[in-house]
């Protein structure tokens, strides 16, 4: 397994990281997860990312469980807080100084540890000041229940003016979890720069655009039965933008590319994600504990030029690279 530095911090990751969305506490049953998880620390993924807003809290349970009995020095552990997770009151969501306190105990209890690697605000707060949300964050660092902060999906003026008030609050604000991959380039314009500048990393999700760059889903024919496309808990409308005759001709076009470089297409769009030198860390998801083992295979993979430009070639017309297109709700939004 390849090892990254989280942005300029000294926090070192898994370049694979194993990240629990849709999978824990609804589409996969309990055992089937653990067995996921351990598959991955088999594997040599020590980072594990996870969010309170997942099956509504449930799955921070099942990874609190899946690691207990871990040396939890050797693990880094990665949660957000932002979506509501109670019966959805005024107060249940957003990046108040109130729903961060209570958010980051009750992240803490059903994980099962006394703190937490990576803190992040899952998505920007329109109505809370961004003073009052740093703040909060600062004081969870300093009582010690997490050592770092990050953000996830923030634009890039959001993430300047969230790191300007880091520094004179003396906190590590270090990472931003962004969607990226082949088809999904929102983040390339403005805030990868930013992030370098600013020495933030990224730790990406969905590098295989829902599953849809493993290949599986073909032109004209319907999605295979058990795929996320026909799960009806939240899966199907994830992947239901990608599932286009144009989007999945060029996927498949990817598989002479991959078979080349002695990858899947699955391994291969992983490892096209780490090229990108402000990527810590890319995301995987698993339902299989096979699947775990397939993907680790992309760290450490390098692509060459060649390959790079074949990939754009494949796909130009059908990439989004919009920067506008990285958008955090309002709070009305939140409870619609």
């Amino acid at each position: 397994m390849e090892i990254r530095n989280l942005g300029a911090s000294g926090l070192r990751i898994s370049a694979i990281a194993y990240g629990n969305w849709l999978t824990h506490g609804s589409q996969v049953e309990e055992d089937a997860a653990l067995g996921c998880v351990h598959q991955a620390l088999e594997e040599g993924i020590t980072t594990f990312d996870t969010a309170d807003v997942y099956a509504n809290t449930a799955a921070e349970s099942v990874l609190g469980k899946a690691l207990a009995g871990e040396r939890r020095e050797g693990l880094e552990i990665f949660t957000k807080v932002f979506w509501p997770t109670g019966p959805g009151k005024h107060n249940d969501h957003g990046l108040s100084r109130k729903h961060i306190m209570e958010s980051i105990d009750g992240s803490l209890r059903r994980l099962g540890t006394d703190y937490v690697d990576l803190y992040q605000a899952h998505r920007y707060d329109h109505e809370t000041p961004l003073e009052e949300t740093m703040v909060a964050f600062a004081d969870v660092v300093r009582a010690g229940k997490a050592l770092y902060i990050g953000v996830s999906e923030w634009r890039a003026e959001e993430i300047r003016a969230a790191a300007e008030l880091a520094r004179e609050l003396r906190v590590p604000l270090v990472s931003n979890q962004p969607q990226y991959s082949m088809l999904w380039r929102v983040i390339e314009e403005e805030v990868v720069p930013t992030s370098k500048e600013l020495g933030i990393g990224q730790v990406v999700w969905s590098p295989i655009a829902q599953g849809v760059l493993t290949g599986k889903y073909l032109p004209g024919q319907p999605p295979p039965a058990g795929s996320r496309a026909t799960d009806d808990k939240g899966g199907a409308d994830n992947v239901g933008r990608w599932l286009k005759d144009d989007v999945l001709e060029r996927v498949q076009q990817l598989r002479p590319i991959a078979e080349s470089v002695d990858l899947s297409l699955a391994q291969l769009a992983v490892a096209w994600v780490l090229q990108n030198d402000n990527v810590s860390a890319a995301i995987i998801g698993a339902s299989r504990p096979e699947q775990v083992t397939e993907n680790v295979k992309a760290a450490g993979v390098r692509l060459d030029a060649e390959i790079l430009a074949a990939i754009d070639r494949v796909l130009d017309g059908v990439v989004v690279s919009d920067p506008a297109r990285t958008q955090s709700p309002r709070r009305s939004e939140v409870l619609s």
